[in-house]
């Protein structure tokens, strides 16, 4: 079995692609050589239409005849109106047999009339030579040409090689001074790089686990949500080992030519052995590792580009420092013959940062940054719950251009909390005027939230209330500061969330008396959370412990779909809605039993259009105080 798989991968992937490539070059130049020929024939052969001898005559005693040509058993006449038009264009008339004593009074006829005539003797050509020229020779100088248009594409595509250089990998080779990444520039991911520690150490030293029998992992899958960092993770496993580092995307194997994505994947595994040790990184790896099925058919170029990936991952020996990286979001589509041990033996996912990797991750995209005294950057993180190192980056980015657009040489703290408003919520739109009224009713439903999450327990500490329009569509917005990174959530904590999304819907009825479209995102918020407390989380008291739906694409925030019968599906219907007028009501009761400070505050906040969560803190301090007082 070796012997055949080593033959087979020393085959020349030119001698499987260049045959068919020259039968399709000659089918190409036999159509277009088909194609001039009745493009010319078109062009240079006149109409014929056959007329009588007595309109043959009628027409010569009227002069309208040009010229008469005598072939063969007919007459061939081009009158002078035909004459004056193109070659392609004309109609020449014929008639039939004529006699030899006709012939004779049919000269001095012509003669008479000085109309031009001649005689066409036929010569009996060769059908090979006419074969040979109009066909052959044709097809010859058209494959010429093609070919040679083909090696100037090839040259122009960078010479890779090969006919058209259409199946040479397009892998980017990163030499050990290039990839200029390393552990070092990647934080937040900790749990990650341990996992591809021992990876490196295998390069460096492989004797080490030759000596007591260990084999290293022939693959490793890192798998995560868009933004962790999976491709800059393994550049930099490449800059710590120190070997070549080939990357490419999965899409670039697929191609519009059947067998090119096979030819490609042979191409780059033969270039890693001549360096090896080597890394090879696949990107985007579900571009062809999709689960295969018979659904559409089978045999089409990406299930043969995926079978020959298959097919040289269980061929190359790993013994010879060969490691396969891939990165994908979408691992529950990967075929599972790609997954099974042997080839991607590891999977190490590639999680969202928490508050400690979100500091870490700021420390390193803060580097090069000019920062001023101020900065906290624990606070930063701290108020980042959920991004992913993209969105740090992005984040110290905006603050930098901030910091240039306002005059200063340096970051401030006030512009680092500035960029991140600006990525949930946009920037201000300062050309948007409110009417008074919209501004009352923007101000209490903001404070509606706030005082909701401020005067209950288990929620999130307010930390800025504004009713400044910005351009993500929000007229204002509550920002939340958490305390502490929180992974699970009891039921009383989600109910209390759920009044505090309903808190500015709530604050509208209780003080105006009226429903506006404000609430809408709030709405569908809170809709979202309870479906997932009923269907996911099992907080249903009528429902129970049961799972009525699964998410798909976990790692790209896939929606859940219901896996349940429809009457199971009409009742968590139902709980959802219970749900939602429990929390509202909840929510409804709270404020006006504090209507007295839900109109102090929105007063304020109308005047100011800003105020921070220490601002707020002390209207409700004051107000149990006097409250306590009054006791």
């Amino acid at each position: 079995m070796n012997q055949d798989n080593n033959s087979n991968h020393k085959q020349d992937p030119k001698n499987n692609r260049s045959p068919r490539l020259i039968v399709t070059v000659i089918f190409v130049a036999l159509l277009i050589t088909l194609g001039f020929n009745m493009l010319f024939e078109s062009l240079t052969t006149a109409r014929q239409e056959e007329i009588s001898y007595n309109e043959f005559q009628q027409m010569l005693e009227k002069n309208e005849i040009e010229e008469v040509t005598f072939e063969g058993d007919h007459l061939n006449i081009l009158t002078k109106e035909e004459s004056k038009k193109a070659a392609g264009a004309r109609t020449v008339y014929y008639t039939g047999v004529i006699s030899n004593y006709v012939m004779n009074d049919l000269v001095e006829q012509l003669q008479t009339k000085e109309v031009k005539y001649q005689s066409i003797v036929a010569q009996q050509e060769s059908p090979i030579v006419t074969f040979i020229v109009s066909w052959v020779l044709p097809m010859v100088l058209m494959f010429g040409l093609l070919m040679l248009l083909y090696r100037m594409m090839a040259k122009r595509m960078g010479g890779m090689g090969g006919i058209g250089g259409i199946g040479q990998s397009k892998a980017k080779v990163y030499m050990e001074k290039e990839t200029g990444v390393t552990f070092a520039d990647v934080a937040g991911q900790d749990e990650a790089k341990e996992s591809l520690v021992e990876i490196i150490d295998f390069l460096h030293n492989p004797q080490k686990y030759a000596a007591i029998g260990a084999k290293l992992p022939k693959g490793a899958l890192l798998v995560g949500s868009p933004g962790t960092g999976k491709t800059l993770l393994a550049k930099a496993v490449a800059g710590e080992a120190h070997v070549p580092f080939f990357s490419i995307s999965g899409s670039d194997f697929v191609e519009m030519f059947v067998g090119v994505g096979a030819s490609r994947v042979r191409d780059l595994f033969q270039q890693a052995a001549k360096v090896a040790p080597a890394i090879i990184f696949i990107d985007e790896i579900d571009a062809i590792g999709r689960s295969r099925d018979s659904k559409m058919g089978g045999n089409d170029e990406r299930e043969q580009t995926l079978n020959q990936l298959l097919s040289e991952i269980d061929g190359f020996d790993s013994s010879k420092g060969v490691v396969i990286l891939a990165a994908t979001n979408r691992p529950e589509i990967l075929d599972k013959a790609l997954l099974r041990a042997g080839r991607f033996d590891r999977r190490i996912i590639v999680d969202r940062p928490n508050l400690e990797g979100r500091y870490q991750t700021l420390r390193v995209h803060t580097r090069n940054i000019k920062l001023a005294e101020d900065v906290d950057l624990h606070k930063i993180a701290q108020a980042t719950a959920g991004a992913v190192g993209a969105d740090l980056a992005n984040l110290v980015n905006e603050a930098a251009l901030r910091a240039v657009r306002l005059g200063r040489h340096a970051v401030n703290q006030q512009d680092l909390l500035t960029s991140f408003e600006v990525v949930i919520a946009g920037t201000e739109k300062k050309g948007t005027v409110l009417t008074d009224i919209e501004k009352r009713i923007v101000a209490y439903h903001e404070i509606g939230h706030a005082l909701v999450a401020a005067l209950k327990k288990h929620t999130m500490p307010v930390s800025k209330v504004t009713i400044i329009p910005h351009t993500s569509g929000a007229l204002g917005y509550t920002m939340h500061m958490p305390e502490e990174e929180k992974y699970i959530s009891t039921k009383e904590e989600l109910l209390v969330e759920l009044e505090t999304l309903l808190g500015g819907r709530a604050a509208e009825q209780v003080v105006f008396g009226a429903q506006t479209t404000g609430a809408s995102n709030d709405i569908q918020r809170a809709t979202e959370l309870a479906r997932q407390m009923v269907t996911q989380y099992g907080m249903s008291e009528k429902i129970g412990l049961m799972a009525l739906a699964s998410v798909e694409n976990e790692y790209l925030g896939g929606n859940a779909y219901m896996d349940c019968a429809q009457s199971t599906a009409a009742e968590a219907d139902k709980e959802v809605h219970a749900l939602l007028e429990q929390c509202y009501k909840a929510a409804k009761q709270l404020l006006q039993e504090h209507r007295a400070l839900l109109d102090e505050v929105s007063l304020y906040l109308l005047q100011r259009e800003t105020i921070t969560g220490d601002e707020l803190m002390a209207y409700i301090d004051a107000d149990q105080n006097h409250k306590a007082q009054d006791e």
